[in-house]
């Protein structure tokens, strides 16, 4: 088994809990500000791993625990106290904004570590539009110019979910400027 410590990175311990959730027959997928670290190359740092997924509290726990994760409190937060980053499974289903995706529509990366389940980048650039969009975090909307300076986006899949979102597609063009 591989051992967390202080130095695992972000990628890494991702990594490590999606594949022993995988190998548990768990279906989950990484979300949110983790995958915004991923891919901007950790220009957004965050101490948080989201992870979608529909199985019970009782079923993560019994991959995360032999990992040195303890769960924290109630909820479906988990801690390991070798890491600092905390590890987090929001329920529900994988949504940006209205629009639900299948899992099977995600990316897997290959690390030394095992496979890593994540949404694509243009799924993230969803994600955070969607917030800004809905909510106006500003933040939200510089993690997506992060995330196109340098992924491959899917320009006419993003333009067709603001399209359903009520995106302004002014905010794609602007995107499209910042990627090239």
């Amino acid at each position: 088994m591989t051992r967390i410590t202080k130095d695992t990175s972000l990628k890494d311990l991702a990594s490590i809990v999606s594949t022993a959730l995988a190998e548990a027959g768990i279906e989950a997928v990484l979300v949110g500000g983790a995958a915004v670290s991923i891919y901007s190359d950790n220009i957004y740092q965050t101490y948080d791993l989201d992870f979608v997924t529909r199985s019970s509290n009782k079923a993560i726990s019994e991959v995360l625990e032999p990992l040195g994760f303890t769960r924290s409190g109630k909820g479906r937060h988990w801690k390991n106290s070798d890491t600092d980053f905390l590890v987090e499974f929001p329920g529900g289903d994988l949504n940006f904004g209205e629009t639900n995706m299948s899992i099977e529509s995600t990316s897997m990366l290959s690390t030394p570590f095992g496979s890593l389940r994540v949404i694509t980048a243009t799924q993230a650039v969803m994600d955070r539009l969607a917030a800004f969009a809905h909510w106006g975090d500003n933040q939200s909307y510089r993690q997506a110019t992060l995330i196109v300076r340098g992924n491959d986006i899917d320009w006419d899949e993003l333009r067709s979910w603001a399209d359903k979102e009520g995106v302004k597609s002014s905010l794609i063009d602007e995107l499209v400027v910042v990627s090239q």
